[in-house]
């Protein structure tokens, strides 16, 4: 049913799609002041004055909390993401720019050193880290505003973690068909993304017994004031609206039809109406939020296409002036709400942070903040990009652009020499990673992949319990 909704929606909308502005005659931005832009998202002073680091206190060590960062994303930029690359890496003065003692002290053969400091650095300050490289890429750039406004693409999924030290108790296994715990565990993550860039904005984390809702709550509480929040039917509920309008922040949701129906408080027809949106008691309320009626505006869409059935597109925003936001331009503007799905499958997939390999729960959670940070140095260097050519920089291929800057990456951590030639000739590759323009539309594909036969049997069970089993036979023989 949700493949069927999205083939409708993307059908109808995707012809009408709020495409980013391409200007007649790019825009004259020099490789220096794109490069200057890229080395702002992880500004170096501003880094240091997180409150997470304020208060503790590092002694002189190789690995301090700014290299330890700097190969937290490493791990995700280089393809071989184990501790031994990293070493390599440190060893053969790849963060002698950020500490020049380090390849020349460095003479252990132990990754324990680079573990260590991993352990030592507070998850917050990944948190925050990525909180500031969100707004540096989206203050330096007018082009990811829309009418003044920062879109914020609001979803959640789920990373999947072995059951080792204290997972099972941060992150417990979820259940099955038949009411039994799984072996595999699973962490929560509510992620804001920019709409028009691409880039991370902040996250959330939890375990599964916390509602994406939850979650999604505390991201509108902090996020910035000129934000606007755009999800879908899972987040189109009171709580959020409640809280968006105690934060200060608009939002555009969707919202189910029967939902819909309560609200309006007749059949649907297409329109767009104003509405007070009172809370009922089967409503989960946040709490220290006004429970006074939320007002706003319910646009209704109907959604045809030869061959499917009909359906209603509902959505619910806060934005109350119909004149500067139109109910056409709402119902582009939420045709772009796709994209996150294909950001948080680049994360997954192309980053490689669809499973983590930890041993801790913390851990998990910095692996995947440090994920988003190295995924937003992508989305920069794309930004860079679309700015020198006058293009979208959503029109570029990922993969593609990641390739490119990971040599360029290579290049600039070993010499200053020619950077700006080299950073001039990164940004010619990366503008030419266009996305293919097909004529027609791909066949839709079965979510099914073809069997390969296996010499060993699945295990079942924990491995210690099989280890023992298989000690108890050899006891025998």
């Amino acid at each position: 049913m949700y493949a069927y909704s999205i083939v409708c929606i993307l059908h109808t909308l995707q012809k009408n799609a709020l495409k980013p502005k391409t200007p007649k005659s790019p825009p004259h931005f020099s490789p220096a002041q794109l490069l200057r832009f890229f080395l702002q998202c992880l500004p170096r002073r501003a880094l240091f004055k997180l409150p997470a680091l304020q208060g503790l206190t590092f002694y002189e060590r190789l690995f301090t909390p700014l290299v330890t960062l700097w190969y937290f994303l490493f791990q995700w930029l280089n393809h071989d993401h184990t501790l031994e690359a990293v070493l390599t890496d440190a060893q053969a003065g790849g963060a002698d720019r950020i500490h020049p003692k380090l390849s020349r002290h460095l003479r252990s053969c132990s990754t324990g050193p680079y573990s260590d400091a991993r352990t030592r650095l507070p998850e917050e300050f990944l948190a925050q880290a990525l909180r500031l490289q969100g707004n540096k890429i989206t203050e330096q750039s007018p082009t990811t505003l829309w009418k003044g406004m920062l879109v914020a693409l609001l979803d959640g999924s789920t990373v999947r973690l072995r059951s080792c030290g204290d997972i099972p108790q941060g992150f417990p296994p979820h259940g099955n068909q038949h009411q039994k715990k799984t072996y595999w565990c699973l962490m929560r993550v509510v992620v804001t993304f920019c709409c028009r860039s691409g880039a991370a904005l902040d996250c959330a984390l939890g375990s599964t017994h916390i509602s994406e809702q939850t979650l999604a709550c505390e991201l509108l509480l902090r996020a910035l004031d000129f934000c606007l929040f755009v999800g879908d039917r899972n987040f189109g509920v009171f709580r959020i609206v409640q809280t968006a309008r105690q934060a200060h922040k608009h939002v555009l949701l969707r919202m189910t039809d029967v939902r819909a129906v309560k609200l309006l408080g007749r059949a649907l027809s297409a329109g767009d109406f104003q509405v007070n949106w009172k809370p009922t008691r089967h409503d989960k309320l946040q709490p220290g939020c006004s429970l006074d009626p939320v007002v706003g505006r319910l646009i209704l869409v109907r959604l045809e296409r030869p061959g499917f059935r009909q359906q209603w597109l509902c959505l619910v925003t806060t934005l109350t002036d119909s004149v500067a936001y139109p109910p056409q331009e709402l119902v582009k503007l939420y045709g772009h709400r796709w994209h996150i799905e294909l950001n948080l499958r680049y994360v997954k997939t192309q980053m490689g942070a669809g499973q983590l390999e930890v041993h801790s729960a913390a851990m998990a959670r910095k692996q995947w903040l440090a994920c988003l940070l190295a995924y937003n140095l992508v989305r920069a260097a794309m930004l860079c990009a679309g700015l020198q050519q006058g293009i979208g920089p959503l029109t570029l291929s990922f993969s593609g652009c990641r390739r490119r800057l990971e040599v360029w990456l290579r290049q600039f951590g070993s010499t200053f020499a020619d950077v700006l030639v080299s950073w001039e000739r990164a940004l010619a590759q990366i503008g030419k990673c266009r996305l293919p323009k097909r004529p027609q539309p791909r066949p839709t594909e079965p979510r099914a992949k073809r069997h390969v036969r296996e010499s060993f049997p699945p295990l079942v069970g924990s491995r210690a319990k099989a280890r023992k089993q298989l000690q108890k036979y050899a006891m025998k023989s």
